[in-house]
């Protein structure tokens, strides 16, 4: 899962002229908000602050070092890049390892409730749960959700005396019929000790699909190197064992992909893990390779997500023509989900150096999640023949914006779409096949079968 701090806001923008910079104050510093995202930022003296705000509600969240031009780094060591445009009261704000940007505008001062103290009581938390997903989350009229009637059902319940264990149940009940992937409701403290031990999530997956995780991925890998690369050439593991590359017999690469991101350890930068990422693609897309492949076998039917930009990148050494991956659009107006930011274009350009052109068989899933989805998108328009066999993808492709609560829990949730070139999306249901194979079932494993795989080898064949 990949996870962007973002926040939503209902404020009036506030149309005053800002001052002018100065020698020693950067153009940058100031009050600003984000269309769509609503993330109130505030930038002084070499220190970001963001601010989490609803119609209800301001919460502090993140905060971040200035440690270049512009340039501010999380505790975490998240890279943000902040610029203005033309107009000093317009700038922009770019997340190392995010596709796109996000607009801001400039404001006088701080919300009111950002100067205040947020109220901890279990009411109050419950208002803030509720209306950041009132005015954030995309899909309730897709999945036949009242959000409305969700509060008027739970609300009542909750009081001065209602317990963590109590308010984490109420909160769980009420996104448990949203079956979304990228929604979580997380305990900063699940066994009340008070320590802060963050180990009570609730989470689930859309029903009938199975979450991928550490032990899945191990155990697929396995029977896929047993059974469907027992014969193959040069079988090569990268980026930590995320990334798996094997010459099959008949002349097509097997490219298998968990993840996009984990690639260099720890809590290593975006760059670093690109890099990481260059030296599989070096390795397995060179010159001689990418003359002679007679096509690709791409696995995803097992991958965790990570960054957008990673998947946009893989696609860049899959083309010689430059072509749109997708356009994303946020919410854009706390009281009217109809409402989004412009569409965002977000586009394909060929790499630098040696690129794979030829015939791609994408294996999907419903354990191919959030970035392996739009992995997999940002393929659907490639130029040349791209065929996807397997399973429907999960349906979860917005980043993930991660809300704290006043009494210290915390929620997941997203706000944007990605769209096709035709304005299409595939949120809850996923993206499905051109070819129906079943994928990991009890009955293929028990039968030594991998239907997927060989039917991606016999069209590549054809």
């Amino acid at each position: 899962m990949r996870i962007v701090t973002a926040t939503a806001v209902a404020l009036a923008l506030v149309g005053a002229a800002a001052p002018a910079a100065t020698a020693h104050q950067p153009a940058t510093d100031g009050i600003w908000r984000t269309d769509g995202y609503g993330t109130v930022l505030s930038i002084r003296n070499g220190t970001l602050q963001e601010y989490q705000t609803t119609a209800v509600s301001c919460i502090a969240a993140e905060t971040a070092q200035r440690t270049g031009p512009g340039a501010y780094t999380t505790p975490g060591g998240s890279v943000l890049t902040v610029r203005t445009r033309g107009d000093r009261d317009r700038a922009s704000v770019r997340l190392d390892g995010d596709v796109g940007e996000r607009n801001l505008r400039r404001m006088t001062e701080l919300p009111d409730a950002c100067t205040r103290s947020a109220p901890g009581a279990p009411l109050a938390s419950f208002d803030v749960f509720w209306q950041s997903f009132e005015e954030n989350y995309p899909f309730f009229a897709a999945k036949g959700i009242d959000w409305h009637a969700v509060r008027d059902r739970y609300r009542p319940a909750v009081h001065e005396g209602t317990t963590p264990d109590e308010l984490f149940a109420v909160f769980s009940k009420m996104v448990e019929p949203l079956h979304d992937a990228h929604v979580a409701v997380r305990d900063a403290d699940g066994d009340g000790d008070g320590d802060g031990d963050p180990n009570r999530t609730f989470a689930q997956v859309r029903p009938g699909t199975v979450r991928p995780d550490g032990k899945l991925d191990a155990k697929v890998k396995k029977f896929v190197v047993e059974r469907d690369l027992k014969n193959a050439r040069s079988l090569q593991d990268f980026a930590a064992g995320r990334i798996t590359y094997a010459d099959l017999p008949g002349g097509q690469g097997y490219l298998r992909i968990s993840g996009f991101g984990g690639y260099a350890g720890g809590k290593a930068s975006y760059a670093a893990e690109l890099a990481e990422l260059d030296k599989a693609l070096d390795t397995v897309l060179d010159q001689e390779r990418t003359r002679h492949l007679k096509g690709l076998i791409i696995d995803l039917r097992i991958n965790g997500g990570g960054s957008d930009a990673m998947g946009l990148h893989i696609a860049e050494r899959l083309t010689d023509t430059p072509y749109l991956a997708y356009s994303k659009q946020a919410r854009n107006d706390p009281a009217d989900p109809t409402r989004h930011t412009r569409p965002q274009p977000l586009y394909v350009t060929p790499a630098q150096g040696p690129r794979y052109t030829g015939p791609v068989a994408v294996l999907t899933g419903g354990s191919t999640v959030s970035a392996g989805e739009t992995f997999t998108q940002a393929l659907m328009d490639r130029p040349g023949r791209t065929v996807r066999i397997g399973q429907p993808t999960q349906g979860v492709f917005s980043d993930v914006m991660v809300r704290k609560l006043p009494n210290g829990m915390s929620v997941w949730l997203p706000n944007e779409e990605l769209l096709t070139r035709s304005g299409r999306t595939f949120d809850g249901a996923g993206i499905p096949p051109h070819l129906t194979e079943p994928v990991f079932t009890a009955e293929e494993f028990n039968h030594n079968k991998d239907s997927a795989f060989d039917r991606a080898v016999n069209v590549l064949r054809d």
